[in-house]
């Protein structure tokens, strides 16, 4: 009788990983309002959204914020906007990642002043900070300093939370943005571990620790990743770097508590995948990418945060952002998934993947060892051109319908969607007058504050910078002085300088096969036509750093022919112009996918009629909503390209045609 009692007895549950959106938009006020509402829904942790001009360091008057404030995230230019944020929000009860890189001293130093002005423990405060620069010079673009400085602010805000916030994890390494360059699960693998290894390198290095706490420290170390379509190999992929991080954190680092070696990882699935076509058919893709980091017990994330079926189309609303959220309410609560063990231990499928995932992976992180680590592969462009490189790959296998999508290259008869209908388009717009008002407000800001004690902290931070002393003390005091996210960046611009890191462009390898024979014609025609070869220029305005639609396109237009000028990322309209006025190009191509394209587009044609360049065509492409997509060709734009635009063969005899 004992034994069928026991039989009855229901398995003792796992607890559910965090559940987060990742949410921010418009004004910290609303952006408050929307985080409460989420957590009253079942949320168990926020996730922040900072705007660009937040992430790369100006303040909302700046002009390389033109456009740009409160786009894809919340603006906080202050202590002010950081207390508005987080009202009515105890710090000290929850767990807050925020994705913040270049400017993360600075944004944490604003969320510790706050939780000071609360009364919270700072040593209870539970959260994340992205943290990972070199990901930033890969794929995402909001880097602002060269790889040592930026390496250097890493290891003082370890060093800082490993004796003041031990709960908090100070890096985040972030592979997540990889695989949405591009990256095969081996260069995510590589690269994400090498970008471990060389922070904890620099950590040993500077002495912030001594070497009986460093294990606890490496411990905190937590990392962020993507899964895709590809179910059985992202399992394994995530089964793949438990075991390679327990390898590198035992044989090279010498951690010797097994709980210190875990490999504590939060995700965001696919946002690459998700397709303007048939939009609806997100929601499948979103849930089986789920299933890749919840399904495998031993590499379960700890925090999950799921894509909105709509982002394909522009900014999730909150009803969007809510149906993401009961996806992993559902698969927590409503399946016994988290009464069982691993469920693939033993399988020789999954262990033979596994496997050779591992087998890959320690090939390429030894070819970048041989190179000195992973900044001087950023610094010579080697991991930037093989993410370039595995990104054309993709494009052409979508492209050649090898890499099938449903809705795009196969089944694309379709009925309307009603879920991308009514008012609002199925997305949420940001109102414009947001950037108004944050300019407003950060003048009268200005003139309120004390402005011998911002003097006094920002000559404190400038010599901490400068004398290699720990920066985290002084943004603190800066922080609460009322120093401004833009006065902030540029004393640290002052001191460390700025940074352009390698497009990868000119080094990735061409493509010369037969299906772009008929494409250089196009082009050859109209450069006769011209008298000279076509040249054009892809510029990206604003601060926007996604740069992979654009690398792309560059990468294409060279391999049809043309010349092309590509000179990165981050460029205001003015230095486009001028650029497009020395080099002579025949036509300008603008990639813009921050939903800014409104104004920066605006800007640029403005710029181009007044030097004389109003018969240059430009086309635009990016996440453009179709009545966008209208006002531009109103104003004079020649083409609109968005990502149901994939035939980037079909882009380049357009756009030869165009200037022929």
């Amino acid at each position: 009788m004992e034994d069928a009692k026991a039989d009855e007895r229901k398995p003792e549950k796992d607890r559910p990983w965090i559940f987060r959106t990742y949410a921010g938009h418009s004004t910290a006020k609303d952006s408050n309002a929307l985080y409460r509402m989420n957590l009253s829904k079942g949320q168990t942790g926020l996730s922040v959204a900072f705007d660009l001009p937040t992430q790369t360091g100006y303040d909302p008057d700046h002009v390389l914020a033109r456009g740009e404030v409160g786009k894809v995230g919340v603006p906080i230019a202050h202590i002010g906007d950081m207390r508005a944020l987080f009202a009515d929000i105890p710090l000290e009860q929850m767990n807050t990642s925020m994705t913040i890189n270049a400017t993360a001293a600075w944004l944490l130093a604003l969320y510790i002043a706050v939780a000071d002005e609360q009364g919270a423990d700072r040593a209870k405060l539970s959260g994340t900070t992205q943290n990972d620069l070199i990901k930033e010079y890969l794929s995402r673009g909001t880097y602002v300093f060269p790889p040592k400085p930026s390496l250097r602010l890493t290891t003082d805000i370890i060093g800082f939370t490993y004796r003041e916030m031990p709960k908090f994890n100070p890096m985040n390494v972030c592979s997540y943005h990889l695989q949405e360059a591009g990256a095969t699960p081996v260069q995510e693998l590589a690269f994400a571990l090498s970008t471990a290894i060389a922070v904890l390198d620099a950590v040993k290095d500077s002495g912030v620790l001594s070497d009986e706490d460093f294990p606890k420290a490496v411990g905190r170390i937590s990392f962020f990743v993507n899964a895709g379509m590809r179910f059985v190999t992202e399992i394994c992929k995530m089964r793949a770097f438990c075991d390679l991080w327990d390898e590198i954190c035992l044989e090279r680092y010498g951690v010797e508590e097994e709980r210190y070696r875990r490999f504590r990882y939060g995700v965001q699935v696919n946002s690459l995948g998700l397709t303007e076509q048939q939009p609806e058919n997100n929601v499948y893709r979103i849930l089986i990418e789920m299933l890749a980091v919840v399904l495998s017990k031993k590499a379960r994330a700890r925090a999950v945060q799921l894509p909105a079926w709509n982002e394909a189309l522009g900014l999730p609303r909150s009803w969007d952002q809510q149906w993401s959220l009961r996806m992993q309410q559902i698969m927590a609560f409503e399946t016994d998934l988290l009464e069982f063990g691993d469920i693939f231990d033993g399988s020789k499928e999954i262990d033979a993947k596994v496997e050779a995932l591992k087998k890959e992976a320690r090939a390429e992180m030894e070819r970048i060892e041989e190179m000195g680590g992973a900044i001087p592969a950023i610094e010579s462009s080697y991991m930037k051109q093989k993410l370039v490189e595995a990104n054309a790959k993709r494009f052409e296998g979508i492209e050649g319908g090898e890499q099938i999508l449903v809705g795009v290259n196969k089944y694309v008869e379709s009925e309307p969607s009603p879920l991308a209908t009514g008012e609002d388009n199925g997305i949420l717009t940001v109102d414009p007058q947001v950037e108004e008002q944050a300019v407003v407000r950060i003048k009268a800001w200005r003139e309120a504050r004390d402005d011998a004690a911002v003097k006094a902290a920002l000559d404190d931070l400038r010599t901490a910078a400068k004398t290699g002393a720990n920066v985290m003390e002084p943004s603190i005091v800066c922080a609460k002085a009322g120093v401004t996210t833009g006065e902030w960046g540029q004393v640290l611009r002052d001191v460390f300088g700025e940074y352009r890191a390698p497009t990868g462009v000119g080094k990735a390898a061409r493509s010369d096969g037969e299906e772009l024979d008929d494409v250089r014609a196009a082009v050859n025609a109209a450069s006769e036509t011209l008298g000279r070869r076509l040249k054009i220029l892809v510029g990206k305005p604003g601060l926007d750093g996604h740069s992979n639609g654009a690398e792309q396109i560059a990468v294409r237009a060279r391999d049809s022919g043309m010349e092309v000028v590509y000179q990165g990322i981050r460029l205001t309209p003015a230095q486009i112009v001028n650029t497009a006025l020395e080099e002579g190009v025949h036509v300008i191509g603008l990639s813009i996918l921050s939903g800014s394209h409104l104004a920066l587009v605006g800007d640029v044609m403005t710029q181009m009629k007044a030097a004389g360049l109003d018969d240059v065509p430009v086309v635009v492409g990016g996440i453009i909503p179709p009545d966008d997509a209208a006002i531009l060709k109103q104003a004079g734009v020649a083409a609109v390209y968005t990502p149901k635009d994939f035939q980037l063969n079909e882009i380049m005899r357009h756009i030869a045609s165009l200037v022929a």
